[in-house]
């Protein structure tokens, strides 16, 4: 078996600081190396080089998406397509053994061929390290499965699943057979390589053996800031080219702006008030439906997003192909009241919210479903997280928080938050025909019927889970002038930059 070191080494550079650097070979050269600033998402201290383990950083998802290839992807419409896998196929009926044929022209940047033996290292890894990021291929029996050649793959699930392609994409890494502990960055198949790193920015550089079409850019540089208006301001004021997930009210203050452009993700945001249906007083199913029915959704949207949204109706994954088609849940003060009185809360109900600002609007969504929430008797203090902490110590700790769920796919997301044994069951959701009917979905090979059962799992989640979607906003991205490309669909798919290009 081909083993070799997976450690490279690095030298931390200085940093251009615009966006054209030169690049000669000598004195009196001409050429020019265009340069893709991305001031993203991410706190310096959560810093990770493992693609593998948990990563609390989007800037660092962003650094992972170039250096290394994945499986698959999912389009705009959430349907898998191929990446370093060419194929999938179910061998069988019982849609639990899947043969993966592998590009044969995928190499790492040290020039070696990326394997099956590769692929299923990487697998096993990400498997490994389940409990640090979500469980994110548990549904894979991968002692069993094996390389059956080069490039081929024959996979195994531990029960019927006829998501294979999705469950493959977007973040499955892919890096060289070799060591457990990746505490400094390794080699990567994907379309750039990396130049020089710290806690802060990263450089990377086009890698010219990718077998994709190539890139926008020859140069790459993700920046970590955590605070929404500085990277807002870093494009403003010329330091960077996008700025990643800007608040509303930033894309207003820029609207007319020549200079800058404001490129819009439709149904990019979801900051859904998260409910412990384990833990008192959500364990009543009234009191859940008189928080739902107490919210103005129209206004969250129009103070929150600004108009860059639409009021929601607790459908955690709306812009799936299956998502069912449901109203808003229309404000009802008279029925919340109602409820918390059936309920035996006379006197009202004392909740605390938490939040953070990780992501622009959330700070402003939890003070503005306090004071609705307040109408119908239910008194909120809201206490607001820092980002750097707010992941870890908050989420899937508290029994009444905001999360932030944008692009998150139904059939991944069911299989870690919302199945009984799911790993992140945040919501402490538990229905034993409900995970029996999402199996069933799972085991269905015909599309169209499966899709419907899917559906319909959606809506009863929206009727008596532990999630308020009260709207969904669009994500909102600001550029310097002269960037196009830059991707627009949901999830992972708006980090795939590669093709990003930056004139001048």
């Amino acid at each position: 078996m081909r083993r070799r070191a997976l450690f490279t080494g690095l030298s931390v550079m200085v940093l251009a600081a615009s966006g054209c650097a030169a690049d000669g070979d000598g004195p009196g050269d001409s050429e020019r190396t265009s340069t893709l600033r991305y001031a993203a998402v991410g706190a310096p201290a959560a810093t990770t080089n493992d693609p593998h383990g948990r990563v609390g950083n989007e800037s660092d998802y962003l650094r992972f998406a170039m250096l290394y290839d994945v499986l698959t992807v999912l389009d705009e419409n959430g349907v898998a397509q191929p990446r370093l896998a060419e194929s999938w196929e179910s061998e069988g009926e019982d849609l639990t053994h899947w043969h993966v044929s592998l590009r044969e022209d995928a190499v790492f940047s040290d020039g070696e061929p990326v394997t099956a033996d590769d692929v299923l290292f990487s697998l096993r890894r990400i498997q490994g390290k389940g409990a640090e990021n979500n469980g994110r291929l548990s549904v894979f029996d991968l002692e069993s499965s094996e390389a059956s050649g080069e490039h081929e793959l024959e996979l195994v699930t531990r029960r019927p699943y006829a998501e294979v392609g999705v469950a493959l994409s977007s973040l499955t890494f892919v890096v060289p057979e070799g060591g457990d502990d990746i505490v400094e960055p390794v080699v990567g198949s994907g379309p750039f390589v990396l130049e020089g790193a710290d806690d802060t920015t990263a450089t990377l550089t086009r890698n010219e053996e990718w077998w994709g079409p190539g890139t926008g850019v020859e140069r790459l540089e993700i920046t970590a800031m955590p605070d929404p208006s500085a990277r807002a301001s870093a494009v403003a004021s010329g330091q960077a080219d996008v700025a990643g997930s800007v608040a509303p009210a930033t894309a207003r203050q820029y609207d007319e702006d020549d200079a800058v452009e404001v490129v819009t993700r439709p149904g990019g945001v979801n900051h859904p008030l998260v409910m412990d249906l384990t833990v008192a007083p959500f364990d009543d199913p009234e009191v859940r439906e008189a928080v739902k029915l107490a919210l103005d959704r129209e206004a969250l949207v129009e103070t929150v997003f600004l108009g860059y949204g639409k009021p929601g109706a607790d459908i955690v994954s709306p812009s799936e192909p299956f998502a069912p088609e449901a109203d808003p849940v229309n404000r009802d003060l008279d029925r919340a009241r109602e409820l918390l009185e059936e309920a035996g809360h006379e006197d009202g109900v004392s909740l605390t919210l938490h939040a953070t600002n990780s992501y622009p609007g959330m700070e402003e969504a939890a003070v503005l479903v306090s004071e609705q929430l307040a109408e119908a008797g239910i008194e909120v203090q809201v206490e607001v997280g820092p980002p750097d902490t707010y992941w870890t110590e908050v989420w899937n700790v508290e029994s009444f928080y905001l999360n932030s769920l944008g692009g998150s796919g139904f059939v991944d997301f069911s299989r870690m938050a919302l199945v009984t044994d799911g790993p992140i069951n945040e919501t402490g959701w538990s229905d034993e025909e409900w995970d029996a009917d999402f199996d069933t979905a799972l085991a269905t090979a015909d599309e169209a019927e499966r899709h419907a059962v899917l559906g319909d799992l959606q809506q009863r989640i929206a009727d008596d889970g532990g999630y308020v979607v009260w709207g969904i906003g669009d994500g909102i991205d600001l550029t310097a002038a002269g960037v196009t490309g830059l991707p627009t669909g949901p999830g992972f798919h708006r980090l795939q930059i590669e093709q990003v290009e930056v004139a001048g």
